[in-house]
Order: C-alpha cells, then structure tokens, then sequence
C-alpha cells in the first residue's frame, strides 16, 4: 500500500480526531480545494472514502460537510478498488 500512497501523492498518516473515522490514522490527497480522497487506517485493512471540507486544515480535526466511502477493505490487487481510485484521480 505505500507504493499507492506514494504514487498517488497522500500525506503521511494522522491521528483523527475528529470521530469521523472512529479514531482511527487517516492519509489524504487533495482532488481541488473542498474535495478530497481519504484512506482510513483500521486494524490491518484500508477503507477509501471521498469527502468535502472547508479547507485542508479541517481534515482529521473537524465533520466533514461530506463524506461517502467508496471501498472497505481497499485491496491493490482487486482491479475494481484501482478503478474506484483512479476514478478520482486519474
């Protein structure tokens, strides 16, 4: 997973506080400046989701305004979780 993390520009991971992802570490990359790609950290799987925030900064410490998740359990392999993601970002 660190080669998509890497290839596809997310940041490092970070401690939510927010409660929107149960406490769990959270990665993101920005697709403008509201929306952005988010991938949860829960125990040994990956969850991908899309949001909207205010700003960059919000993300991890406040709700977002939206928030869908697109995989649970994102898999590098599975062709159809790389198609939910490139779907986003090309």
């Amino acid at each position: 997973m660190e080669n998509v993390f890497k290839y596809f520009d997310f940041s490092k991971f970070k401690k939510d506080t927010s409660n929107s992802f149960n406490g769990n570490e959270i990665c993101f990359t920005e697709l403008n400046s509201e929306h952005f790609l988010i991938f949860e950290k829960e125990e040994n799987q990956y969850n991908l989701y899309v949001s909207k925030y205010k700003n960059e900064k919000e993300i991890g410490k406040n709700t977002p305004e939206i928030l869908e998740l697109l995989v649970k359990n994102y898999d590098k392999s599975n062709s159809k979780h790389r198609i939910a993601l490139r779907r986003y970002l090309g």
